[in-house]
């Protein structure tokens, strides 16, 4: 065989390996941009399904004067004996793809004023909350992003504060 056919296929076979390599460092960022808009898609959902919990627990207290003592209290309200829902099922936390929020309680564990999620994974929207999200601005983790109802008594007064984030609790 010729020296100049040997040398030919030598250089087809780098450029074969060159085009696999640039294809492979290409899919790889492909597949990093898909990451993080997926990851960023799981936020917002978190935001709204936060959000759906808040207002659930709201409406329970302010239908009947108590908070609710268990998340299924929410789909299938206990109170009364006619099937009443303030959610239409219990939504999994879409960081961690469960039911494992982590409940926020009155002392004492009176009652559930709100969740948070159990991820400890560091969010990347660190601003530009709405109102009723503010306080998650520079949060370190998700379960930073505490869900919590606020509740105004007859003369607008606020009737239960908000969270201890350290405690998970309402202050006395």
């Amino acid at each position: 065989m010729p020296a100049h056919r040997r040398a030919q296929r030598g250089f087809t076979y780098l450029g074969l390996l060159f085009a696999v390599a640039v294809l492979g460092i290409t899919l790889a960022s492909v597949g990093v941009v898909w990451s993080t808009q997926a990851r960023r898609e799981r936020e917002a959902e978190l935001l709204w399904i936060g959000d759906q919990y808040r207002n659930a627990i709201a409406q329970y207290r302010n239908y009947g004067g108590q908070l609710p003592q268990a998340l299924a209290d929410l789909v299938q309200d206990p109170r009364v004996p006619l099937p009443r829902r303030f959610l239409r099922r219990l939504y999994a936390d879409p960081m961690t793809g469960q039911v494992d929020w982590q409940l926020i309680t009155l002392p004492g564990g009176t009652g559930i004023i709100g969740v948070a999620s159990s991820s400890q994974d560091k969010p990347i929207k660190q601003a530009n909350f709405g109102a009723a999200d503010a306080q998650f601005a520079d949060a370190q983790c998700y379960c930073d992003w505490k869900f919590v109802s606020s509740f105004r008594n007859r003369w607008g007064a606020a009737a239960i504060p908000a969270a201890n984030p350290a405690t998970n609790t309402a202050p006395p």
